[in-house]
């Protein structure tokens, strides 16, 4: 099938309130065939092993998580954000990430992905945004992955707050520069248009003539970008705020973009215009996917969402996220007319799991 749908394990709740087997067991039992390892989940249940936050307990968490999800039958279609590791300007703290990245090699291979998630930097000590630096970054860690056995692909992403390449058209500038076969994009809906039409601090929450200029941007982004260059794609959407998120909002953090604090706060998924969601991220995805005016993009469609909703206690936290999902996917199938593009939650059961039968229980509270 055309399009496949997983949830990000953040999505579910956050690692230190809810555990990860009641977070991917609502999301297998409410069908959803995937899921994107954050990195976040994997680390938390590394630092509470004994021992605490190892490299040999973050290998043992890539493998209690790899045996839930495969008894579970869920598929992990990524691990992620690798990040920080563009434009640094300690060469002390590039070597260190880049030793960092052959531990990240070893914890995807045990989960089972050849994908690894690259966002845009929202730092600004010690890194640079001078384009020709971060392309020979990255350049290298591309390089470096196309050498393991199997070979690793990176899916780089704009953060709409980041401190230099904040939009897709910088993003798929680095990823020109980077030209390598394995170095990709993560097109993500929220920071699409988070960037390129809305303004959280605005009182209308968009940018000046945000209409028109999107509209442009999106048509640009179908000239421009190669489809073969995208690795998977997040679609999430995000809610007005009823008052701009200045210093005076309750969501402003000092030192934070009000970009930030918004995605950190306030994102919905897909099609809960009910909720507040008010972005174009629709147009988005049919830019991305629609095969006559768009890329034509299939593959893996994840849901990577974040609110303050996944910081509350509660039991019902994981399963409330996981039939949120659902029913935004569902709806998401009848807006962009993929009826006949997307096999119905849950028809994944019928295929038996393709890694190993689970060998190890989750044995430490996240």
């Amino acid at each position: 099938m055309s399009f496949k749908p997983a949830i990000a394990s953040l999505s579910l709740g956050r690692a230190w309130l809810h555990e990860l087997p009641p977070k991917f067991s609502a999301a297998s039992a409410s069908g959803l065939p995937g899921i994107e390892i954050f990195f976040e989940d994997l680390a938390y249940l590394a630092a509470s092993l004994p021992g605490g936050p190892t490299p040999a307990n973050h290998l043992h968490a890539a493998r209690q998580i790899r045996s839930l999800c495969d008894s579970l039958r869920l598929e992990i279609m990524g691990l992620g954000p690798f990040s920080d590791c563009e434009g640094l300007l300690c060469p002390i703290a590039r070597a260190a990430k880049l030793q960092e990245l052959y531990l990240w090699f070893d914890m995807a291979r045990i989960l089972g992905t050849d994908i690894i998630q690259i966002p845009s930097t929202f730092r600004s000590e010690g890194f640079t945004g001078d384009m020709e630096k971060i392309v020979a970054d990255l350049r290298e860690i591309a390089d470096i992955g196309k050498a393991q056995n199997p070979p690793f692909r990176f899916a780089y992403e704009n953060l709409c707050f980041a401190t230099y390449n904040d939009t897709w058209e910088k993003a798929w500038t680095v990823v020109k520069g980077v030209d390598r076969a394995n170095f990709g994009l993560c097109l993500d809906t929220f920071n699409i248009a988070g960037r390129g039409w809305a303004d959280p601090a605005s009182p209308d929450g968009k940018l000046p003539n945000a209409d028109a200029v999107f509209k442009q941007s999106l048509k640009n982004m179908v000239k421009e970008i190669d489809v073969k260059k995208i690795f998977y794609v997040q679609v999430v959407d995000a809610e007005r705020m009823s008052a701009p998120l200045d210093e005076r909002h309750p969501f402003h953090v000092e030192g934070q973009r009000s970009r930030m604090s918004w995605s950190r706060n306030a994102r919905l998924f897909m099609c809960e215009e009910e909720r507040g969601g008010y972005l174009p991220v629709v147009d988005v995805l049919k830019a991305i996917t629609d095969e006559k005016n768009g890329l034509g993009y299939k593959g893996w469609i994840s849901m990577e969402f974040f609110n303050r909703s996944l910081t509350k206690e509660g039991a019902n936290v994981p399963k409330d996220h996981a039939k949120r999902a659902v029913d935004s996917w569902t709806k998401l199938i009848k807006v962009m007319g993929w009826e006949d593009k997307v096999e119905p939650i849950g028809a994944w059961r019928r295929t038996a799991p393709s890694g190993p039968k689970p060998s190890e229980e989750i044995t430490a509270r996240l």
